[in-house]
């Protein structure tokens, strides 16, 4: 009998045991699935030519003997390495999307360990055929999972519906359509962050309930089809509408022209508004306008914790900022595609939600 099994001390469980201590292999999955080991492989590294049945045994079988399959093995599997493909707006230094393009970069160095390369296609997300030309070329480009931002919800379906049928594995980053074929959406719940915001905003109608609220709106595309915020706005419309169904809700457009903004809004907001919420990450846009408006008993919310919006609230000309750790957001995005590439890992649920934070002066400086 060896030193190890005369040893009475705790046993330390290996990654491929299961609860029993047994070693797990790869025959112990063939076994239990009942198909054979090269379709255990196959399903393990992704190389196709399954079928839906014998895929769904060998998932279960791996689930239910607590097997891993070997991080160097898979590895070895990828060698000729996997590539995924972003397709993100783009995004200036200190926007949101330039934020999370910085976010995504700084992941490349961990995926480039797992022989993962981010490969990236950007649209401009006022323009419709900016995302159909963007999304043309992702098709045509080679990669084995596609991050989508999918601002365009329409054309992003028919996206999706080219992706599922070249077996291309794909998630959303951000804003959430609904879709049974995607891997995961990683981001805020929107509509529970629209209801949050609308939550925050009323907090002081104690003292009385405004004939109005005022949420500001950039015009998109022409076509109509990019509403990201679409599912907050309604948070914010029925949280409204269930507690102070007697103020109404004021939507004012304007140009994402930051010098042409404030002269918009004196021309539309009813000066009368004393509560201000702005539903994307642009808020800082009204910088101008709230430095030569903003009044007493006013409170503004605005969505996303980049840097003119900080600053916002910094100089106070906003209360509050509803936010997420745009790193996180990235890094989820990242290691739940690369955890399906490389090691045929999915994640436990499709709804990956980012924690929502609240920031004010306050607490802004230790977020």
């Amino acid at each position: 009998m060896s030193d190890l099994r005369k040893s009475r001390g705790p046993r330390l469980r290996v990654p491929n045991q299961n609860p029993m201590g047994k070693s797990i292999t790869i025959n112990d999955v063939a076994e239990r699935a009942g198909v054979s080991i090269g379709t255990v492989d196959r399903v393990i590294h992704n190389r196709g030519e399954v079928s839906r049945k014998s895929t769904e045994k060998v998932r279960k079988a791996i689930e239910e003997l607590h097997y891993e399959p070997n991080l160097h093995a898979s590895l070895l599997a990828s060698r000729s390495g996997k590539v995924i493909s972003c397709l993100l707006p783009e995004g200036s230094e200190g926007s949101y999307w330039g934020d999370v393009l910085n976010a995504l970069r700084a992941e490349e160095e961990d995926a480039r360990r797992m022989n993962v390369k981010l490969n990236y296609f950007f649209f401009n997300m006022n323009d419709l055929s900016s995302f159909r030309k963007a999304g043309k070329d992702l098709v045509q480009s080679p990669s084995d999972g596609v991050i989508i931002a999918p601002l365009f919800g329409q054309e992003a379906a028919k996206l999706a519906e080219i992706l599922k049928a070249m077996g291309r594995p794909y998630l959303y980053i951000d804003t959430k359509i609904e879709d049974d074929g995607c891997l995961a959406y990683i981001g805020m719940p929107k509509y529970k962050s629209g209801y949050l915001c609308a939550s925050l905003l009323s907090s002081d109608f104690s003292c009385g309930i405004p004939e109005k609220v005022a949420v500001i709106r950039v015009r998109r595309d022409k076509a109509g089809q990019s509403d990201p915020t679409v599912n907050r706005r309604q948070g914010f419309c029925e949280y409204m509408a269930q507690n102070y169904p007697s103020c109404s809700i004021e939507n004012i457009f304007i140009d994402p022209e930051p010098s042409e903004v404030r002269d918009m809004l004196e021309k539309t907001l009813d000066p009368e508004i004393r509560h201000i919420a702005m539903l994307n990450s642009r808020i800082w846009l009204l910088k101008d306008y709230l430095e030569h408006h903003r009044r007493e008993g006013m409170k503004v919310i605005g969505f996303d914790s980049i840097s003119g919006n900080l600053d916002m609230l910094r100089e106070g000309l906003a209360d509050i900022i509803i936010t997420q750790h745009i790193d996180r957001l990235a890094k989820k995005a990242v290691r739940t595609m690369v955890d399906y590439l490389v090691l045929s890992r999915q994640a436990d649920n499709k709804d990956i939600y980012t924690h929502m934070d609240i920031l004010t002066a306050l607490n802004l400086d230790n977020y």
